[in-house]
């Protein structure tokens, strides 16, 4: 059943989801916001810490890569528990990880501790992902659940939005040392998930049927690479891939262009930035419209075709109006590709393996993320391109590649998820 006009005696799909179904997703929204929060405060404040540490800017562009590259780590670690034992417990690990380390770096006396605390970092932030996606989207009821994951996923938005707000506000005060120790708060969400939240029934009953049959799926990063399912594997691999270096393309370099290239202040570089997250955030949860009504695929292909001719106006031009208004209004397009992240994730998957799958997925795009901030810092500096023109071709090409991977990929959409073994079906 697909999000359409609600039949008579329906209820309308905000009254469909139980309390508890509620409680799963505000939990991985919540922990998706806070992981954003610390790790895109980094992307505001790489100038002054090289400038602190006497290190090169290439140096510091370092730091965000073995994060990113870190991220693989925790989430095939977190999927790998979150099937076996449940999505909660992962989640709650995983948001105290990524607060300390973060509160640790802030307070690191050298480059070499700072550089260590941020990658430890990515193991957390890896970890958060794959645990909290599945518990939101295999709780969360199907006719909608394309607009709940893009109003999940664009929580990430809402994350940098708040890093840029407290980047503008408080750098010239608090400096970048205190901009990190506020990553500590999210810790104090755990609280509330530990009381509030359930597991989803879905992967409760699918764990009681492996148990009751004896067939337990041990090892499900192996499954996902056994012939019947490695065609899909690969395929969403290539999406995700292409999604993220697209993502760092935009957003990645975008404030140390204007800190290196334009000398903008804090302040003018925090207000694009938010409102461009802003205004992503909202673009998600209309995609994820467009997605329940038109298809998963429909609603990333779209807004990442439109978001290609948008580019060059906010890369090429010394006008800060120009540039603004061109950022803000790229978060609607590739700003927004990424709201059905957890929900075409999710619904690629059998429930066996779904939480390893969706994160080996997701994050081994970290890994071809990472090398995007280092290539373009590289052209930019060594190179003496600047960013504009080594970010324009990045961009581009990623975009490119999403889109074709994505016209050639199932559709999910009304996909209902479901407890019973079906891996063991598909080898029968």
């Amino acid at each position: 059943m697909t999000m359409t006009a609600d039949a008579p005696g329906q209820v309308p799909w905000w009254k469909e989801p139980t309390k508890d179904q509620w409680m799963a997703w505000i939990a991985a929204w919540l922990g998706w916001t806070l992981d954003a929060f610390d790790f895109t405060i980094f992307l505001l404040i790489m100038v002054p810490i090289a400038e602190s540490f006497n290190v090169s800017l290439l140096e510091v562009t370092a730091v965000f890569s073995v994060t990113l590259w870190l991220r693989l780590v925790g989430a095939v670690g977190s999927g790998w528990l979150a099937d076996r034992i449940g999505r909660k417990t992962p989640l709650m690990i995983s948001i105290l990880w990524y607060s300390i380390c973060n509160f640790a770096a802030g307070l690191a006396p050298s480059f070499t501790l700072l550089f260590l605390f941020r990658a430890l970092l990515g193991i957390g932030m890896g970890a958060e992902w794959p645990a909290g996606a599945a518990l939101a989207m295999e709780s969360w009821p199907t006719r909608s659940r394309g607009l709940m994951s893009g109003l999940l996923q664009g929580s990430w938005s809402i994350g940098f939005l708040l890093s840029a707000a407290a980047y503008g506000l408080l750098y010239d005060k608090i400096g970048w040392r205190g901009l990190l120790m506020l990553g500590v708060l999210p810790a104090l969400a755990v609280v509330w998930i530990r009381i509030y939240v359930k597991e989803p029934p879905v992967w409760a009953e699918n764990r009681r049927i492996q148990r009751e049959q004896k067939q337990e799926v041990r090892a499900p990063l192996f499954e996902i690479f056994r012939l019947r399912i490695l065609p899909n594997t690969i395929m969403a691999c290539l999406w995700m891939a292409s999604g993220f270096i697209v993502y760092y393309s935009v957003y990645g370099m975008f404030a140390t262009h204007l800190q290196k290239d334009l000398h903008f202040t804090a302040a003018q570089i925090a207000m694009p930035v938010a409102l461009a997250n802003l205004v992503a955030f909202l673009a998600s949860g209309f995609w994820g419209y467009v997605a329940d009504v038109f298809g998963r695929r429909w609603g990333m292909i779209i807004p990442a075709a439109i978001g290609l001719f948008i580019t060059p106006f906010y890369l090429f031009t010394g006008s800060y109006e120009v540039i603004a208004a061109a950022f803000i209004v790229q978060g609607a397009f590739l700003g927004a590709i990424y709201g059905q992240n957890p929900s075409y994730l999710s619904e690629r998957f059998p429930t066996e393996v779904r939480a390893t799958a969706s994160a080996f997925c997701y994050h081994q795009g970290a890994i071809w993320a990472g090398f995007t901030a280092p290539v373009l810092a590289y052209f930019a500096t060594g190179a003496a391109l600047g960013f504009a023109v080594p970010m324009l071709i990045s961009t581009t090409a990623a975009a490119f590649v999403f889109v074709v991977v994505l016209l050639f990929s199932p559709e999910t959409r009304g996909k209902e998820l479901v407890p019973e073994l079906t891996l063991l079906k598909t080898a029968a």
